[in-house]
């Protein structure tokens, strides 16, 4: 989320003076075999770390193939050069602070590997990152993603693309027919375990112990993998997961059968098919994949963000994939038993309010009775507001709380009682004199400090802050990859930190300063909790 501007990598070699930097030549790394061919990567500058972009784990999902699992790579011959990122997912325009998505094709499965030339260890840990951007946006190729630091400290570090919005997570009643199984829409879903398997069978030629791999994610990243805990076809593809700012409770949308006065999945696809005029072709699904990337994505009108007009796309409750309601599932702790480290930013609705226009306190009101039903009065009561400057912090801790801050926490419960390590933070840290300090730890903010790319963003104005920055980001980086390497992210010179447990209800804050607290917002994420056990807020409104 956090915006930074695409930078062109050169590469210098003697007797190239004055020729331009985008023309030189790559210096091209040893072969590496993969299960589809060798695959020849570039030393980035330093010589420390080896990186290779864009090498597909699966086959190009266009044609007869859109909208199928993925399927198997063709092999090929020779050794395939993989210095270039691969396209993203085709999108709707990024809202973020200026980052660029890029090239952009269904042909889009593709993952990036940063790999240590010299590592430590022959069990070299495996960070895997599943990119957010609300399941419509983003790409594992956005410069605050970069793994070359992270690979430098000693862990191997890859970054996927998977299919999103309507090319991700469409539904239709014919797919569900074809599929085999009588599912059909987490095609995005389904990428993510595809380059997981892909992981495990070829990360050992990159360095990296496929017995260690940690999955680990942001927002949409985070739900995704939260999805996964609760999948039986993710069993024995991760041995730890590390979620930031998001977890699966909010996953609500049914293939079929959806709740009264919410619609299914299938019958928005088929929605979006007649939009599309299809539904009068004599093979619909056909003619559904005969439509261009444009129509599609006109016809879908997928929603942006949190706040977004449009079809909201995502995981589906299909119950084959995912079963059952992911909240169901944890209460009845059929999730994967492994580690988790997870949490949430102390203003993580501050980004999504930030963006909206015209908000007074009648349609502050309005919003809340919409979302919270017949607990909005005591919503109200805790977050009053009774001028119109009062909207959006308000607005803003509601977001916040109620869809991040008490989730993280009522997943680090699931977990622990089910005997899984868990350990929980709260992250803090404002970077003052950035541009976006007004938003304060907003939704996002901490990733650069993870993977220690703070400097993509510009520096702050007083240079002591920046150090500041760059210390907390040293912290984070090393209790990742102890985490990853682990499954604990405590060890010399890290700040204590705390197994959560129901009866501490320990965390620790990451920010100005490393400090575990006990019952940090117990009251408001109990109320929280509450409101989801009787009546989870609606998440999905009706396709327009």
């Amino acid at each position: 989320m956090i915006g930074a501007a695409l930078v062109c990598l050169g590469f210098s070699s003697p007797g190239l003076a004055g020729v331009p930097v985008a023309l030189r030549a790559p210096k091209l790394t040893r072969p590496v075999k993969t299960e589809a061919g060798l695959v020849a990567g570039m030393t980035v500058v330093g010589g420390q770390v080896q990186v290779y972009k864009g090498i597909p784990f699966a086959a190009a999902p266009v044609g007869n193939l859109r909208w199928r699992s993925p399927q198997p790579m063709t092999q090929w011959t020779g050794v395939r050069q993989v210095v270039e990122f691969g396209p993203s997912c085709p999108q709707v325009e990024r809202q973020g602070f200026g980052d660029r998505i890029g090239k952009t094709s269904e042909d889009c499965l593709s993952l990036n590997v940063w790999a240590p030339v010299n590592p430590t260890s022959r069990r070299v840990p495996v960070l895997v990152w599943i990119h957010g951007g609300a399941f419509t946006q983003g790409a594992g190729s956005l410069p605050a993603y970069d793994g070359e630091v992270l690979a430098r400290r000693g862990a191997v570090v890859v970054t996927i693309n998977y299919r999103l919005g309507p090319f991700g997570f469409f539904a239709h009643p014919l797919l569900t027919k074809e599929s085999g199984h009588d599912a059909s829409g987490n095609y995005g879903l389904l990428d993510q375990l595809a380059a997981l398997r892909w992981v495990k069978a070829n990360i050992r030629g990159f360095g990296g112990s496929p017995d260690r791999v940690t999955v680990f994610g942001e927002s949409a990243g985070a739900i995704s993998i939260g999805c996964l805990l609760v999948s039986e076809q993710a069993r024995g593809l991760f041995h730890a997961a590390i979620l930031q700012s998001g977890s699966p409770y909010g996953v609500t949308r049914y293939l079929r059968d959806a709740p009264a006065g919410e619609e299914s999945m299938e019958e928005v696809g088929e929605l979006i098919g007649r939009r599309l005029g299809c539904d009068r072709e004599d093979d619909v699904l056909a003619a559904l994949r005969s439509r261009s990337v444009d129509d599609i994505l006109n016809a879908s009108r997928p929603a942006p963000g949190f706040f977004g007009e449009g079809i909201k796309f995502g995981p589906i409750v299909d119950r084959w994939l995912i079963r059952e309601k992911p909240s169901v599932l944890l209460e009845k702790k059929q999730q994967l038993k492994v580690p988790v480290l997870l949490g949430s930013n102390a203003d993580e609705g501050a980004i999504f309010v930030a963006r909206l226009q015209g908000l007074d306190v009648d349609t502050y009101r309005r919003f809340v009775r919409s979302s919270f039903r017949d607990r909005a009065d005591e919503v109200l009561a805790r977050f009053p507001v009774s001028r119109d400057a009062e909207v959006k912090p308000a607005l803003s801790k509601v977001v916040g709380y109620s869809t991040f801050v008490a989730p993280a926490r009522r997943l680090a419960r699931a977990m622990a009682d089910l005997g899984a390590p868990a350990y929980l933070y709260s992250f803090t840290r404002v970077r003052t004199g950035m541009p976006t300090a007004r938003l304060g730890a907003f939704h996002g903010s901490e990733i650069p400090f993870v993977f220690g790319t703070l400097s993509r963003g510009g520096r702050p104005v007083a240079p002591e802050r920046y150090d500041d920055d760059r210390t907390l980001s040293q912290v984070m980086m090393a209790c990742w990859i102890r985490f990853a390497a682990t499954g604990d992210p405590n060890g010399e010179g890290a700040p204590a930190w705390p197994r959560y447990g129901f009866r501490t209800d320990l965390s620790l804050e990451l920010g100005d300063e490393f400090q575990s607290r006990s019952g940090a917002s117990r009251d408001i994420c109990d109320f929280f909790d509450r409101v989801a056990s009787e009546r989870p807020p609606r998440t999905s409104a009706p396709a327009r």
